[in-house]
């Protein structure tokens, strides 16, 4: 199970939480059930505001699958290019931007990276 540790300048200092059920905690259910401030809007993929760049620290990332909501939002805001996501399914390589209500870690630990306005959660 991963360790997923969030990083922003709206938190003091770095907190690391520890995914105990990795098979259906989106990153951003982690940071709610924490109270870590991970700026939000729908949660559903559709608006884009809980964009995160995510870098693996444990390896290789495993079950990184952008979901169509993913490919299609994250292309709209600019984070991600045909390329990449290309990459990503072809090629097994995990993007760097993600949608926190959408990426699931599974066996990877992980730093989250976020900025924006805070929301209270």
């Amino acid at each position: 199970m991963p360790n997923v540790t969030f990083s922003s300048p709206l938190l003091r200092h770095a907190v690391t939480v520890f995914a105990e059920d990795e098979q259906s905690s989106s990153v951003l259910a982690l940071a709610e059930a924490h109270r870590i401030p991970l700026p939000h809007a729908c949660g559903e993929g559709d608006c884009g505001v809980c964009a995160i760049d995510v870098l693996t620290l444990s390896g290789k990332m495993l079950g990184s699958r952008l979901t169509e909501k993913e490919k299609r939002r994250l292309s709209l805001i600019g984070k991600i290019t045909p390329a990449e996501i290309h990459q990503a399914e072809a090629r097994d390589v995990a993007p760097r931007y993600r949608l926190a209500c959408q990426f699931i870690p599974r066996y990877e630990d992980v730093l989250v990276k976020f900025s924006g306005a805070a929301r209270r959660v």
